[in-house]
C-alpha cells in the first residue's frame, strides 16, 4: 500500500485527517509513527473541530517540517525552503478545492454537536474528507519528489 492510501486508511479506521497525513509520512523520515498520531491528534478538523485549516493540509505541513525543517534558528535556506514548500501545498490544495478551509471544505461547523452527528450519520467524513487526505498526501508526494531533485538549486 502507497503511503497515499495509507494516509487514507489510517482516516477511515478513525484517525483524524492530520494524524492520517503525518503518520502515514512519520517513519521514512525518523519519526514512530505512534508519535506522529499523538504529535498530529490536535490538528484535526481545522485544529480541535475549529473548522480553519484542513487538518489533511496541516499533516502535510507538518511531513514537509520533518522532510525538510531545521533545529537551527540560524539556517534561514531552510525556513525558507519549508515555507515555499508549504505555500505551494496549500496553494494546489485550494486549486483543487476552492479552499484550505475546513468548515468551508465540509460545509459545517464541527464544534456544534448536531451539526457534527449530522456529518457523521451522513458519511460526510467518508464521502468527502478521505478524498482530501488524499489529495494533500498526492501533493505532498509531488513537492517532496520535486524537492528531492532539486535540494540544490
Amino acid at each position: 500500500m502507497d503511503r497515499k492510501e495509507q494516509a487514507a486508511e489510517l482516516f477511515r479506521r478513525g484517525f483524524v485527517c492530520s494524524q492520517a497525513v503525518f503518520a502515514a509520512y512519520a517513519e521514512p523520515l525518523g519519526l514512530a509513527a505512534e508519535d506522529a498520531l499523538r504529535i498530529g491528534a490536535p490538528f484535526g478538523s481545522g485544529i480541535g473541530r475549529m473548522g480553519h485549516v484542513c487538518g489533511a493540509v496541516t499533516g502535510a505541513c507538518m511531513v514537509i517540517g520533518m522532510a525538510h525543517g531545521s533545529a537551527d534558528p540560524d539556517d534561514r535556506s531552510a525556513r525558507e525552503r519549508v515555507y515555499a514548500m508549504s505555500q505551494r501545498l496549500a496553494e494546489a490544495f485550494e486549486a483543487n478545492h476552492g479552499t484550505i478551509m475546513c468548515r468551508e471544505l465540509i460545509g459545517c461547523d464541527l464544534r456544534d454537536p448536531e451539526q457534527r452527528e449530522a456529518a457523521r450519520s451522513s458519511g460526510l467524513f467518508d464521502n468527502v474528507c478521505t478524498g482530501l487526505v488524499r489529495d494533500a498526501a498526492e501533493i505532498l508526494e509531488t513537492l517532496l519528489a520535486g524537492e528531492s531533485g532539486s535540494k540544490d538549486s
